[in-house]
């Protein structure tokens, strides 16, 4: 079977194809023009379009066809005011068909998402937007329920992490920035991962190099915030796993942070440590040397079979040593991320990881979902492995959940991708008081972010005007040594 979506409203067929995917997980769904082609019985096509009714009114309509035979046709007024601009009536329709298209899948096959009609990745801004309005906690809920169909759960959950997020969000502004420094370097490449990173052995000659265009281009923009007043915030080091680099290299990236950012006071500065396999204690001492406040260990399993299943070096008893040996070093601000939804993973796994990681008792612990991505390796080798059911994902998410609330964290941000098993989310909780306020800030597109070295994209932040502008660097490491010149112009042009 395959299911076919057509819409008239230009620029989110996407979105409108990624909500009819999250009700037939696992089954293909293609974005068509009009032309349906060689359709056979057991396809499925959902065309959405809508008519001018009235000055202020918009009629969507969804129809549905089995293979050429009409199955449906439905309608829903929509109130569009005609004062506002092209985009903001745009965006009203395109909710508008959405709920309808909602509805009619929900009615189809008996299934309701606990994510409603949202499709975005950020649907805490809807809340943000909404409490800015001075909109009361109960008519929130009842608007996420009724206008996009969001689950009272996943709406309280909204809420309450909006609630944690806005007094760090009342102290921002236009000149207060956060730097994001990305080493897209690891040791091995993971099997869900699509990250542009490299593997360390095949671009050593190219590290010192990549250092040296790195310092370059956070000299020009250093200098930039000395001469315009800008403020850093945070300092995350990412990537990648930063700690692949070797002491002397990732001395040199430390050492060139605090030459041209360290003249300020940071709030917090992280550092992804990533795999256990890439850090000892003389590695770790080198971060708390250099104030580093914040670094992550992340297991993303405590199970040893999944780990070699999906490409990591090491073993679950190599992450309880590296946190043990980064808690005696001095570091109070842990984070452990772990995937739902790892191949071979079910209920068994999860109580596992989760227990592992109680007796740890971290101070960031970030659940992420599994997406599969055209990028990673997993895309080309589906059929080879075997994956948790959209319930027992849920499940396995509940159990990292309650585990979470039970080490006395909190829910304080949340995310969510294209492609993720179950429809779910990415949540990160947190000691109250040891939030990331980088993760934050990034995640609600609140305060603007200067990223440096290759694939790191740079966002410039207008919240006020509900605007965003991104400069891109390039992926690729060599090109990126070659260009770091232009990768500095960009972000100049948008700084001036």
């Amino acid at each position: 079977m395959l299911i076919y979506v057509s819409s008239t409203v230009s620029g989110y067929i996407n979105e409108l194809a990624e909500l009819v995917r999250a009700f037939f997980p696992g089954v293909t769904v293609k974005i068509a023009n009009g032309d349906f082609n060689e359709l056979s019985s057991n396809d499925l096509v959902f065309k959405c379009h809508h008519t001018r009714k009235e000055d202020n009114i918009i009629e969507v309509t969804v129809e549905f066809f089995a293979g050429s035979e009409q199955k449906g046709k439905f309608h829903k007024p929509c109130q569009v005011d005609q004062g506002l601009s092209k985009f903001e009536q745009r965006r009203i329709i395109k909710n508008c068909i959405k709920l309808l298209l909602y509805d009619v899948l929900e009615n189809l096959t008996g299934r309701n998402l606990e994510w409603g009609s949202l499709t975005g990745i950020r649907p805490t801004k809807i809340v943000h937007s909404l409490m800015d309005e001075g909109f009361e906690e109960e008519r929130i809920l009842n608007i996420l329920h009724d206008d996009y169909r969001v689950s009272s759960e996943k709406a309280r959950l909204l809420i309450d992490i909006a609630k944690v997020q806005r007094p760090f969000f009342e102290e921002n502004h236009p000149e207060r920035i956060s730097v994001y420094i990305n080493i897209p370097i690891c040791t091995t490449k993971c099997l869900f991962c699509s990250f542009p990173s490299a593997i360390i052995d095949r671009c050593d000659h190219l590290i010192d190099d990549y250092i040296m265009a790195l310092e370059k281009e956070m000299k020009a923009m250093s200098q930039v915030a000395m001469e315009k007043g800008i403020e850093v915030e945070t300092v995350y080091i990412g990537g990648g796993t930063p700690t692949s680099l070797n002491i002397f290299q990732l001395e040199k990236v430390l050492t060139a942070i605090q030459k041209y950012w360290g003249f300020q006071n940071w709030k917090e500065y992280t550092v992804e440590g990533g795999r256990p396999d890439t850090m000892d204690k003389e590695k770790l001492g080198l971060l708390k040397d250099y104030n580093v406040t914040r670094i992550s260990i992340n297991p993303q399993t405590m199970n040893n079979r999944t780990l070699e299943a999906i490409g990591r070096d090491h073993r679950s008893e190599e992450i309880v040593h590296c946190f043990n040996m980064a808690r005696e070093i001095g570091f109070d601000s842990i984070n452990m991320d772990v995937i739902v939804g790892l191949p071979g993973e079910g209920i068994k796994e999860a109580n596992h990881t989760m227990e592992v990681i109680k007796g740890l008792f971290p101070d960031n612990f970030t659940v992420h979902t599994l997406a599969v991505k055209r990028a990673s390796r997993l895309k080309d080798s589906l059929d080879d492995f075997k994956f948790p059911s959209t319930e027992v994902a849920a499940d396995m998410m509940n159990i990292f959940y309650q585990g979470a609330i039970s080490m006395g964290m909190r829910p304080y941000y949340l995310y969510r991708q294209k492609y993720m098993l179950g429809n779910m989310e990415n949540i990160g909780f947190a000691i109250p008081s040891k939030e990331s306020i980088y993760n934050m800030q990034i995640m609600e597109d609140q305060q603007t972010i200067w990223a440096f070295g290759a694939a790191a994209i740079s966002k410039f932040c207008y919240p006020s005007e509900g605007r965003i502008e991104r400069a891109p660097n390039v992926k690729n490491i060599d090109e990126y040594i070659k260009r770091v010149d232009e990768m500095i112009e960009r972000k100049m042009k948008l700084t001036f």
